[in-house]
């Protein structure tokens, strides 16, 4: 059975991702939170919020990708969602690594 590649580029099926993307992220979170909280299930290899911490305009949400050194972190990971984080409950998942 063919599945034409369905689900590829969200990390699942035959190739494995080490990415996560974090949304509904509070305003006030900061990079440093995020590489805390997300150090305790894996070694992060990159991290990277958007907006970053040092942008001029307020924002509503910011979004966050977490690049794991173990793609088996991911799956950890994922087990995170609806946990509340400042004001928020957190939204996980996986992310093709070349977007």
């Amino acid at each position: 059975m063919n599945s034409g590649g369905f689900g590829l580029g969200l990390g699942f099926g035959l190739t494995p991702t080490a990415v996560i993307q974090v949304t509904n992220l509070s305003s006030a979170v900061t990079s440093e939170q995020m590489r805390t909280l997300f150090s305790f299930l894996g070694e992060i290899e990159e991290l990277r919020l958007y907006p970053p911490d040092n942008a001029p305009l307020a924002f509503s949400s910011k979004v966050c990708y977490v690049k794991f050194r173990d793609p088996s972190s991911v799956g950890v990971a994922q087990h995170l969602t609806n946990t509340v984080f400042i004001d928020r409950a957190l939204i996980v998942v996986p992310c093709a690594e070349d977007d």
